[in-house]
């Protein structure tokens, strides 16, 4: 199939990303799109099953999964960098889960300037109980591939982002590097 001979993507087209290849097209372009719309696929999953089955968002789970492997919490600016988010969205979601009693906030001893948060009580207990179910659902996902292709999965995905970080450090290097006259 050749590229002219792709027809127009329509709403309902579930290949996503890969419907942008052809079968001539370079294997690691291939591998990279499929990469990229299992990824978007499994996120839109799991924010549509959370939503569902806990009436929480990704980005609600995601904070309190941080709490739960910080029991003695984290300052907010940690939580920032653990989630990737700015500042301004720990603080709102802080406010929230604050507000609903999931999180208790002080200032941190150490630095008067910022805030130590953790699960309460009330959070803990709501959250290992989603976490439960959430976990039982991933690896329902997964179950058809069964142990040993997950394992070879894993081990291959592990290879590539060695792969990728050796590519990044190798292109900030020659990015850094003085050009030759």
């Amino acid at each position: 199939m050749k590229k002219d001979d792709i027809p127009a993507r329509t709403g309902n087209d579930e290949m996503g990303l890969e419907a942008r290849t052809v079968s001539d097209d370079h294997l690691a372009l291939r591998v990279c799109l499929r990469l990229l719309s299992c990824a978007t696929q499994m996120e839109t999953e799991v924010r549509r099953h959370l939503r569902l089955r806990s009436g929480i968002s990704l980005a609600r789970f995601d904070y309190l999964a941080q709490l739960d492997r910080h029991p003695e919490g984290l300052t907010m600016s940690a939580i920032s960098r653990c989630l990737m988010v700015t500042g301004g969205n720990v603080t709102g979601l802080t406010n929230e889960l604050e507000s609903e009693g999931l999180v208790k906030r002080r200032v941190d001893s150490n630095d008067r300037r910022s805030y130590h948060v953790r699960l309460s009580p009330k959070g803990r207990r709501m959250f290992k109980k989603i976490a439960a179910e959430h976990e039982a659902w991933v690896i329902g996902l997964f179950s058809g591939l069964g142990n040993v292709r997950q394992e070879q999965l894993h081990r291959l995905l592990g290879e590539l982002r060695q792969q990728l970080s050796l590519a990044t450090l190798t292109q900030e290097a020659d990015k850094d590097a003085p050009k030759k006259a």
